[in-house]
């Protein structure tokens, strides 16, 4: 998707995966703010030791800033780390329909998340692109 297409999600909500536990609300401000304007920020955290869940849900005032953000933003390394970007999608049938994922086995060592998507992107709308590794 390109950042003239709109969201197929119609929300100004984006998810932000794979975050160094250490990342908090007000980093994630600094850098998303650079992009549009933020209504609010949510790292999700353990209820019981208040530990970071690794991710976080970034919320803008409209569709266009958010898309913006997801272009501009995903696969950027934050203290080490490489997040993931994704809309936030409400509807738990949707995210786990299972529908449409593939599954590449024996990649080279060299492939990580953003090679992998810009290699498939051509093909069609990518809602999340993951390489799993053994670490």
């Amino acid at each position: 998707m390109t950042s003239t297409e709109i969201s197929p999600y119609q929300s100004p909500s984006i998810y932000v995966g794979d975050l160094h536990p250490s990342v908090t609300e007000a980093i994630l401000f600094e850098i998303f703010k650079a992009v549009g304007p933020v209504a609010s920020i949510r790292v999700c955290r353990d209820t019981v030791t208040r530990r970071s869940l690794g991710y976080a849900y970034v919320n803008f005032h409209n569709v266009v800033d958010a898309q913006r953000a997801k272009d501009a933003l995903n696969y950027t390394t934050i203290k080490g780390k490489q997040i993931r970007i994704m809309w936030c999608v409400r509807d738990p049938s949707k995210r786990k329909s299972g529908s449409g994922n593939v599954f590449i086995k024996n990649l080279d060592k060299s492939i990580d998340n953003k090679a992998l998507y810009d290699t498939f992107f051509n093909f069609g709308s990518i809602l999340s692109c993951i390489v799993a590794t053994d670490e």
